[in-house]
């Protein structure tokens, strides 16, 4: 009886399958309810007693090597049938990846960029966290001076030279400071003023300054580029340039493009007069040129800027600068269709 066990041993180590049913088979002949182990403990009373020992070490030994080998073919078998899940079928419907998309702030700014590029104007980039010359002494604003009051400004406590800077000219100052004329450049960013957060302002915002300095540059010179600029971005091409005043700028103007009166919407953001401000402009002062080491007497400039945040909630119809900051999915998930 014992080398018949032994053989079953043997058997038992040399069986191999990777078929479901052949394996469930072979489980079922050794250890099932009415398997060869139920026989042979069976015939374990039947044994004569100087042989039980080795004969109850046998059957353990069968019992242990059915056991392990149904467990090493299942296992063989569950991981080839997880690869071939996975790997087998690639001709199967990929998994559906979810896009992102743009944050409408992003999609202004681009399109204002790409309107400037297109007539000669380079992208010009500085810090955002700036000092009093870049800020405001190089652009016509001394200490002390009034003007300075306009911008409610966040200083840096340990040193009060040191602030977040309140519009991208800071940009325009080195720039100028770096390169000679002809300039040409735009200044995208963001900026920060202390004021209280409301639905129609922010403490910080973005802005896209534009400068250009050369040779003969006239105030006519200015309205032609931001009638190309309005008539690009808005497809309206009628504007309008209010007297106003800018430190770093004489003459300074406001600018107002024609809207229209159309639809309710046009006169509720026009309150009534189909004019809507978009951003202001003027000559670029020659103590501002002089500053940045420009000679005045040779050269001339006008500079503009406009609120990428205003645009975007115009373009867009979205009734609350603070939408853009809250970082809410359901928001931008609107504007997955726009490039």
């Amino acid at each position: 009886m014992i080398e018949t066990i032994k053989k079953h041993i043997a058997e038992v180590q040399a069986f191999s399958s990777t078929k479901k049913e052949e394996i469930e088979n072979f489980r079922i002949k050794y250890l099932g309810k009415k398997g060869l182990l139920n026989d042979f403990f069976a015939e374990f009373k039947n044994v004569a007693n100087d042989q039980k020992k080795e004969f109850g070490q046998v059957i353990n030994s069968l019992k242990k090597s059915a056991e392990d080998k149904v467990n090493e073919l299942k296992e063989s078998l569950e991981s080839k049938e997880e690869t071939k899940g996975i790997y087998g079928d690639l001709s199967r419907p990929g998994e559906i990846i979810p896009l992102g998309s743009r944050h409408p702030i992003s999609i202004v700014k681009n399109k204002i960029i790409d309107i400037f590029l297109r007539i000669g104007f380079n992208v010009s980039e500085g810090p955002e966290i700036e000092d009093d010359w870049h800020n405001f002494t190089a652009l016509n604003l001394p200490e002390y001076h009034p003007a300075r009051d306009m911008q409610d400004t966040f200083f840096i406590q340990t040193n009060p030279d040191v602030l977040l800077r309140t519009h991208t000219s800071s940009v325009q100052v080195r720039y100028m400071e770096n390169n000679k004329p002809p300039i040409r450049t735009i200044s995208p960013g963001r900026v920060y003023r202390n004021e209280a957060i409301s639905a129609r302002s922010h403490c910080f915002f973005h802005q896209v300054e534009g400068l250009y300095v050369d040779k003969g540059v006239s105030f006519a010179d200015l309205k032609q580029t931001l009638q190309y600029f309005t008539t690009e971005m808005f497809g309206k091409s009628k504007i309008r340039l209010r007297p106003s005043y800018f430190p770093f700028t004489e003459p300074s103007a406001e600018v107002d493009v024609y809207w229209g009166l159309e639809t309710e919407a046009d006169y509720r953001i026009t309150k009534g007069t189909g004019w809507l401000e978009i951003g202001g402009c003027g000559m670029v002062d020659p103590n501002v040129l002089k500053n940045c080491g420009i000679d005045p007497e040779e050269y001339s400039g006008f500079a503009f800027g406009v609120g990428v945040d205003r645009i975007a909630m115009l373009l867009h119809q979205i009734p609350d600068i603070r939408m853009f900051s809250e970082n809410d999915v359901r928001f931008l998930e609107q504007f997955k269709s726009v490039l």
